[in-house]
C-alpha cells in the first residue's frame, strides 16, 4: 500500500483552540502525523510517496468559489488588521440575522464562512490545506490506476468542511474532493464510509442531493457530540440523493461489539449501491482514551475494523481524519491499514 504524505502540513502550526472556555494548544496538531509516520516506519508498512500537484480546480468542483478565495487570503487579511493572535470569529449569521449577504468587513466574513470557532486560521493554513487535498487526490489516483488500496495521510482533515464553511479543524473536504475526482475520471458511483467519531457534516452537506455518491457515517450521537446540529438518523438525503445518506449515531460508552454491528449493517447498502470504489474517512478518535470522544474502542479493534472493510472487496482509499490521543494515534491508524492489507477479500458474515 502506498502512503501519500506531504511535509507542507507543517506550515500550519496553530497555537490556540477555544475549548471549555479557555484557549489551549489545539488537539489537532502536527505531532499526530509524526506518531503515524513513526509507527509506519517501525512496522515497515507501506511506501511513503510525495503527492502530485492537482491545482485548485478539484477544490472548486466541490467548494464555493467565494469560500475558496476567502481562505486563500484570510491570513493576510487578518494580519493586515493588526491583530497579533490567530483568526477566530466572534459573530455569525445566526437564526435572527440575515445569511443571504456576505459583508465586506473581514471579521464578518470570518463568521460567515466558519461553522465552529475551535478552528483558528493561522499562518500556513492555506498551504497546508492545498497540500492535504493533493495527498487525497494522489491516493485516489493511485487506486484509479489499479491499486487495491492507498492511504492519504491528510492534514488538515476534511470531513467537517462544507460547501462554503470551514470548522472542526477542516478547511477543504478531502473525501468529497476525492469522490468527485473519481467521478470525473470514469467511476460511475462512489461511496464514502466515515468511521470518525464525529459526524461528517461537511460531506453530508456536499452530497445530500446527489445520487451518484453514497455517504455512510458511524458517529457519536449529535445530541451529545460535535457537530450537534447534523448527523441524525432521519437525515436520508433529498431529491436525487434520497436514500444515499445514511447516519448511524451511537450513544456515549459505545464499545466495539455495538459499533461493529453498525458497521456490518452499513455494508449491505454499500454493496447494493455497487460503487466503483469506497473512500474511508479514517478517524481513529473512536479510541477509548481519545480526549474529545466517548466511544470505547481498544487498539486491537482497529485491526478488526480494517479487515472488515476489506471484506467489501472494493478498491479502497483511506484518508486521514481525526484521532487525538496522540501517543496511540499511530498504533490505531496503522492497525486499521494493516488489518485491511492482510485480510482476505471474502464476503463478511
Amino acid at each position: 500500500m502506498k502512503i501519500f504524505y506531504s511535509q507542507e502540513h507543517r506550515k500550519r502550526q496553530p497555537k490556540t483552540e477555544l475549548h471549555g472556555g479557555t484557549l489551549r494548544p489545539p488537539f489537532e496538531c502536527a505531532e499526530r502525523l509524526d506518531f503515524i509516520l513513526a509507527e509506519l516506519d517501525k512496522r515497515r508498512f507501506g511506501e511513503i510517496v510525495a503527492p502530485g500537484s492537482f491545482g485548485i480546480e478539484p477544490v472548486t468542483a466541490i467548494h464555493d468559489s467565494g469560500f475558496v478565495a476567502f481562505l486563500e487570503t484570510a491570513w493576510q487579511e487578518w494580519s493586515a488588521l493588526g491583530y497579533e493572535g490567530e483568526a477566530i470569529p466572534t459573530i455569525w449569521p445566526t437564526r435572527t440575522m440575515r445569511s443571504d449577504i456576505i459583508p465586506e468587513h473581514f471579521e464578518a466574513k470570518l463568521g460567515y464562512y466558519c461553522l465552529a470557532n475551535e478552528t483558528s486560521i493561522s499562518d500556513g493554513t492555506w498551504e497546508a490545506a492545498c497540500a492535504s487535498k493533493d495527498v487525497a487526490l494522489s491516493a485516489t489516483q493511485d487506486v484509479l490506476g489499479g491499486a487495491r488500496s492507498a492511504f492519504g495521510l491528510c492534514r488538515p482533515p476534511g470531513h467537517h468542511a462544507a460547501i462554503d464553511q470551514y470548522g472542526g479543524y477542516c478547511f477543504f473536504n478531502n473525501a468529497a474532493i476525492a469522490a468527485q475526482h473519481a467521478r470525473d475520471h470514469g467511476v460511475e458511483r462512489a461511496a464514502i464510509l466515515d468511521v470518525d467519531f464525529h459526524h461528517g457534516n461537511g460531506t453530508q452537506n456536499i452530497f445530500y442531493e446527489r445520487g451518484d455518491v453514497l455517504f455512510v457515517s458511524l458517529h457519536g450521537d449529535p445530541d451529545q457530540a460535535f457537530p450537534h446540529f447534523l448527523g441524525f438518523a432521519d437525515e436520508c438525503g433529498a431529491g436525487a440523493g434520497k436514500g444515499c445518506n445514511l447516519n448511524f449515531p451511537m450513544p456515549p460508552g459505545t464499545g466495539f461489539d455495538a459499533w461493529r454491528a453498525r458497521l456490518k449493517s452499513a455494508f449491505d447498502p454499500i454493496r447494493r449501491f455497487e460503487p466503483g470504489l469506497v473512500i474511508v474517512s479514517l478517524g481513529v478518535d473512536t479510541f477509548e482514551k481519545d480526549p474529545i470522544s466517548f466511544f470505547k474502542l481498544a487498539s486491537g479493534d482497529f485491526t478488526t475494523m480494517g479487515a472488515d472493510i476489506a471484506s467489501l472487496g472494493l478498491p479502497t482509499v483511506f484518508l486521514m481524519e481525526g484521532g487525538y490521543a496522540v501517543e496511540e494515534v499511530g498504533i490505531n491508524t496503522v492497525n486499521t491499514l494493516q488489518g485491511f492489507a492482510e485480510a482476505k477479500q471474502v464476503p463478511y458474515s
